[in-house]
């Protein structure tokens, strides 16, 4: 399952970056020895006009099995921290091709308790010829507490060629009558090129009326590397009013290194569908986000992101930046502190300041935001 896990990776952190830049910036290295090792760390958040939340996250390892547990608390009216939502993940090696995760999520009660909401098990078997199976449950409780399955995803894995790989997916949702029925197939395939690049071709089937299954959804990505470049194009298409898959959105993504210690992230979106404008079936730029990523010189990061979007009162004016996001993170003598101030545009035309969000964490995390290894 390396050649899954390699592009799945690879895909994530091209296309998800840009909402998450502190995940992102921590470096493998730490990352590998953070899932080895057990640890507790607790952040502190606090964002102008909402309650104070308190984050704790631990880490366990014992043998083939470890924990990983989120815990979210709130402020309450007495001053005190209570139990908001809680998230425990469980995965055990039961044998040389067979892990088990299950996650279990609980809500807060009334009187500080945790209530079960949901659980979601999972079972992937991975042989060494690349193919594999995988399957995953959610239940959730009924009214008098018992878990029933609400969902199953059945999936099957093949490598059908040292540089493709297919897998195969079928939902099933509960049927009001106790029982589960198909709802939704996905089958995806993925070729990893010898010039760096990463093909996704993923297509999302519904039935229609009469028990046939129909595509519903085209998603088609594209990442490629050339020096310290790195580029994305994901392209949707969907079916149109003669049942014809047509694009209905084009993102072009991208990311390079333009000096030691600062890295550039673009991604503009083309849509058929921009406010204030009528439909006309063709593509227009509907977003531009840019991200900026640079090292700070107390090992610390800052990260710069502008969100532009069409007025809708102008569309044809072009793109105007509508919000700002402003993430530093520094070190502290025993954690880091993360301070997340987000601006956004008045109708004046001048940007206010809507949220300022502090983090203290008692947790150490190394940065590097130098190019990402390229796929091998």
């Amino acid at each position: 399952m390396e050649y899954q896990t390699l592009m799945r990776f690879t895909m994530s952190a091209v296309l998800f970056c840009v909402s998450l830049p502190s995940l992102c910036a921590q470096t493998s290295e730490s990352q590998a020895s953070n899932a080895s090792e057990s640890w507790t760390t607790t952040t502190e958040s606090q964002t102008s006009n909402t309650n104070p939340t308190r984050t704790t996250e631990s880490h366990r390892q014992s043998g083939d099995s470890s924990v990983d547990t989120q815990s979210v608390e709130r402020l309450g009216p007495d001053g005190h921290y209570e139990p908001y939502l809680d998230t425990e993940t469980e995965s055990i090696q039961v044998n040389a091709t067979t892990v088990r995760t299950i996650v279990r999520t609980f809500m807060g009660g009334g009187s500080g308790q945790k209530i079960l909401t949901q659980v979601t098990e999972e079972e992937r078997q991975s042989l060494p010829d690349g193919n594999g199976k995988a399957v995953r449950t959610t239940s959730n409780p009924d009214l008098d507490g018992r878990l029933q399955i609400v969902r199953r995803e059945d999936a099957d894995i093949k490598k059908t060629s040292p540089d493709v790989q297919e897998t195969k997916t079928t939902v099933f949702l509960s049927d009001g009558s106790g029982g589960l029925a198909p709802s939704m197939r996905i089958q995806e395939r993925e070729k990893l090129g010898s010039d760096h690049t990463v093909e996704v071709r993923k297509s999302t089937l519904l039935l229609d009326g009469a028990g046939n299954w129909e595509v519903n959804e085209l998603k088609e990505s594209t990442i490629k590397e050339n020096g310290n470049e790195r580029t994305t194009e994901e392209r949707v298409s969907r079916p149109g009013s003669d049942n014809k898959l047509a694009l209905v959105t084009r993102s072009v993504g991208k990311e390079s290194e333009s000096a030691p210690g600062e890295k550039h992230h673009t991604v503009e979106t083309y849509s058929t569908d921009i406010p204030g404008s009528a439909p006309d079936g063709n593509l227009h730029l509907s977003q531009r986000v840019t991200t900026v990523n640079r090292a700070r010189s107390d090992g610390g990061q800052a990260t710069e992101q502008e969100l532009e979007r069409p007025n809708p009162g102008n569309p044809d004016a072009g793109l105007q930046v509508t919000t700002k996001t402003i993430d530093i993170v520094h070190p502290e003598t025993f954690g880091t502190q993360e301070t997340r101030t987000i601006q956004v545009r008045n109708a004046s035309g001048s940007f206010g300041v809507v949220s300022v969000d502090t983090r203290q964490s008692d947790k150490v995390i190394k940065f590097d935001i130098a190019q990402p290894d390229k796929p091998k």
